[in-house]
């Protein structure tokens, strides 16, 4: 969002095998998390305070109206997505 704000375009870079073209937006993608410790005690350093809980996401899904372009090791998909994945997996 900020780098839309600031009219600085956004590219994501991921390998295709990252990429279903099965879903039909971002809202399916399974995000991983991780645990609390990598952010309450990086290196087992213990930055918070005693009691401190963290939420972890391993990434975030961007929406696809933010996006300029990914870059893949196939080539470089434009919006609209819908098309230039279908392309990509046909």
């Amino acid at each position: 969002m900020l780098a839309r704000r600031h009219g600085v375009p956004f590219y994501v870079v991921a390998p295709t095998s990252t990429i279903d073209p099965s879903l039909a937006d971002g809202r399916g993608i399974p995000v991983e998390e991780r645990g609390e410790e990598e952010v309450i005690a990086p290196y087992g350093m213990r930055f918070a305070p005693e009691g401190t809980r963290a939420w972890n996401p391993a990434f975030d899904v961007t929406p696809a109206e933010l996006i300029a372009a990914i870059v893949t090791e196939r080539g470089v998909l434009r919006p609209p997505y819908g098309e230039s994945i279908g392309k990509l997996h046909g």
